[in-house]
């Protein structure tokens, strides 16, 4: 039993991104993920498995923000980098940039975790490896998730309206050099996981986007998500 990533994949991605990828490759790694679906426990749920790009058109794209691979605890991942769903208590690396996002634009820390909102205002909120076995961070690297990220990159590259990268911590800042446009704006800085959280506070990203965006003619991100959360 094989899963065919690609027709899972949204059409307009799909057409984006078809001519970036080997079939070869992307049916191994759907062999490899449909296996790991049957045998045992993977996040996100496999219908949430493109949440990011099913909440952010190609057409609507114009933010980039790079996790890593998905939360591996029960009820977090669904499809979408750093976010949880409504209801789960905020992970610290999720916490530490909501502090970020209160500290930079001034907006209160959010109950909800769920960055829905965001990905509906053409934020994609990708992971460079988009499986993991419960409990097992890093656990689907290596399986063939990098090439298929890479190229939703290269296909934002080639993007002529502007888009900005976001990408925070070492893993994803290797992906800079897939960014070659000049008209596009790439955002680096130290991860918001607690191990780095000090060299993320201050970087100021939410308005480094919002300016971006604005000096190329783009509406800002609204980053307001839910009610506050009680003192």
């Amino acid at each position: 039993m094989s899963l065919d990533l690609m027709e899972l994949l949204p059409d307009d991605w799909r057409r984006r991104l078809g001519p970036l990828l080997d079939p070869e490759a992307m049916a191994g790694l759907g062999a490899f993920v449909a296996q790991e679906y049957d045998s045992g426990t993977v996040y996100p749920p496999r219908e949430d498995l493109f949440n990011a790009f099913r909440h952010c058109p190609f057409d609507q794209a114009r933010v980039l923000i790079l996790g890593q691979d998905p939360y591996h605890g029960p009820g977090q991942a669904h499809g979408l980098s750093f976010s949880v769903r409504e209801g789960v208590r905020l992970p610290p690396s999720l916490r530490n940039i909501f502090k970020e996002l209160a500290a930079d634009l001034d907006v209160p820390v959010a109950k909800s975790g769920d960055l829905t909102p965001w990905a509906d205002q053409g934020v994609l909120l990708l992971n460079a490896v988009l499986t993991v076995r419960e409990g097992q961070a890093g656990s689907h690297a290596g399986k063939g998730w990098e090439q298929f990220t890479d190229a939703a990159i290269r296909a934002l590259n080639d993007k002529t309206d502007r888009v900005v990268f976001v990408l925070w911590g070492g893993y994803a800042r290797k992906k800079a050099p897939l960014v070659t446009g000049a008209h596009h704006v790439v955002l680096e800085s130290a991860h918001p996981s607690p191990l780095s959280a000090k060299k993320f506070f201050g970087t100021k990203p939410f308005s480094a986007v919002n300016k971006a965006l604005v000096d190329a003619g783009q509406p800002e991100i609204r980053w307001e998500l839910a009610a506050p959360e009680l003192a």
